[in-house]
């Protein structure tokens, strides 16, 4: 005997058909929600402003990890792109600290800079 089974995704929210699971992350747990084509966007607009100010994970450590031999969490390639970032802002009139984070206007104008 052949059998079909469907699965229908019903957004978290309404009750209305969803189109897509999205996951996210915040303060270590992980979470994923059906949500209609609509609540998808009002999340991803209410995140946006969050989202373009933060820094990406790229891979979490362990509890306990070492973050590495020289202790540093940041690598030398990673310096090496921030300070040539750094130079690009200043030699256009950008202000950027020696250190710290760079500001997410001067990232997006870097990363803007072979379009033009």
């Amino acid at each position: 005997m052949a059998q079909i089974r469907e699965v229908r995704l019903v957004d978290d929210l309404d009750g209305s058909q969803a189109v897509e699971t999205l996951e996210f992350s915040l303060a270590g747990r992980n979470y994923e929600i059906d949500l209609s084509e609509d609540n998808a966007k009002k999340l991803r607009d209410a995140l946006a402003p969050f989202v373009n100010a933060a820094r990406r994970v790229t891979a979490r450590r362990r509890p306990g990890s070492s973050a590495g031999a020289s202790g540093s969490r940041t690598s030398v390639a990673d310096r090496e792109q921030n300070q040539a970032i750094r130079e690009w802002a200043r030699k256009r009139g950008m202000k950027v600290s020696d250190r710290g984070r760079i500001p997410v206007e001067v990232l997006e104008a870097y990363n803007r800079r072979d379009e033009s």
